[in-house]
């Protein structure tokens, strides 16, 4: 409990096929084991598994100290979900959110210089939710000595009045070591909770109005500023429970608040998932259709006999009327064109004397063995882009002018 790092495991009760998702739990630094059970059995209950982290005090007022902690259990969920991709829902309890969670989001934020945020992109995909169980817990100077003299620590209904004077006396060095830092890590502690808005997930943030470690006060202006920048927050209060012990005191109000939080974010990771599945095929139909513009043309240019048929884009019917021209139009999306059966052509129809088109009608046109032929080449008679009306393309004129 007293220094830095931490431990984790998981609480596997559901088989893996059958699993609903993963709920990766913040313990308060006090917490054991047995205090935890309480709460895998609920979700198990739900069909969901549990990865517990147990953080060590100091981490709270040094985060770096709890990075490797953070790998770790971005490894541990990594291997899992490259198996079987499911949700996962963060659950901090007390200064659970401080000790290491925090550190985990900006990991998977891109945050932390010295990580790549693509290793663990699969991780930010699956997150699909937010509990706060008498947390978040503002990040100040005196938050070790509250945290010290609860009873809930300590294990006694009144702490003693030594424990106070040591825990004062640990207050003021702190404050004399470390204002300065303990400012700033107070501001990136709040903006780091406040930037998973990003991630559009439900929150669920259970809260007590006589809690002193946890102020009702913090908590309902964190409630409010997450409402105020679009979230999906519900927040259930109690007018009188202890310090994460809400489960204990009100047990079918906070059975009734997880359960429904658990199935908004199975309804969320599939909404994300197939949102997710259908931006990469998108792309990969993007890719598959954009192709030569000219490969159709080539083709029907080698199989037709004559220049009456062209077929321009594949289809059933390759009549006259299944084409439509539309002069002056934008153009759209291939796969738009070819839907609607459209071929969109420029306000201004013109021929490129070296494009492929251009080179085609030269083959046609012109016999392979010419003798006695006598082509003048006039500047006048040229034929100037855009200047004639489009007609139907007709070969006798190309050998009107030759003189046998």
């Amino acid at each position: 409990m007293w220094g830095f790092g931490g431990r984790y495991y998981w609480e596997r009760k559901v088989a893996c096929e059958k699993v609903d998702g993963i709920v990766v739990v913040f313990a308060w630094m006090s917490s054991e084991e047995k205090h935890l059970m309480k709460y895998v059995d609920l979700y198990s209950s739900i069909g969901w598994n549990s990865l517990v982290c147990h953080s060590q005090f100091l981490n709270m007022f040094f985060p770096e100290k709890a990075t490797i902690l953070a790998v770790d259990i971005l490894n541990e969920l990594v291997e899992v979900l490259k198996i079987r991709p499911c949700p996962i829902v963060f659950a901090s309890f007390s200064g659970g959110a401080k000790a290491c969670m925090q550190k985990v989001l900006q990991i998977i934020s891109g945050n932390s210089e010295a990580h790549n945020m693509d290793d663990y992109q699969i991780v930010r995909d699956c997150i699909s939710g937010y509990i706060y169980d008498s947390s978040p817990v503002d990040f100040t100077s005196d938050l070790g000595v509250r945290f010290l003299l609860q009873p809930s620590v300590l294990k006694v209904s009144h702490p003693p009045r030594f424990a106070s004077w040591i825990a004062n006396g640990i207050a003021s060095g702190l404050d004399s070591l470390f204002l300065s830092r303990f400012e700033s890590q107070r501001a990136e502690y709040w903006w780091t909770l406040y930037s998973t808005i990003n991630m559009q997930v439900p929150y669920l943030i259970l809260c007590s109005e006589n809690d002193n470690l946890a102020p009702f006060q913090v908590i309902s202006n964190f409630f409010q500023r997450l409402k105020d920048l679009g979230g999906d927050v519900k927040l259930l209060k109690w007018s009188a429970s202890p310090h994460v012990g809400h489960f204990r005191h009100h047990p079918i109000d906070y059975k009734a608040a997880i359960t429904e939080i658990l199935g908004k974010a199975v309804a969320i990771y599939h909404s994300k998932n197939s949102r997710i599945e259908d931006e990469k095929q998108g792309i990969e139909g993007t890719k598959d259709e954009i192709t030569d513009p000219f490969s159709e043309l080539r083709k029907a240019a080698m199989f037709s006999t004559s220049f009456q048929g062209f077929a321009l884009a594949p289809s059933d019917n390759l009549s006259s009327s299944s084409t439509e021209y539309y002069v002056g139009k934008g153009v759209g999306t291939i796969a738009d064109e070819r839907k609607g059966g459209f071929i969109h052509l420029p306000s201004r129809p013109s021929i490129n004397a070296n494009g492929v088109l251009g080179q085609i009608l030269f083959d046609v046109c012109v016999p392979k063995n010419v003798e006695d032929w006598c082509i003048r080449s006039n500047s006048k008679n040229a034929l100037v882009a855009g200047t004639r009306k489009h007609v139907p393309f007709n070969p006798i004129k190309c050998i009107r002018r030759s003189r046998l």
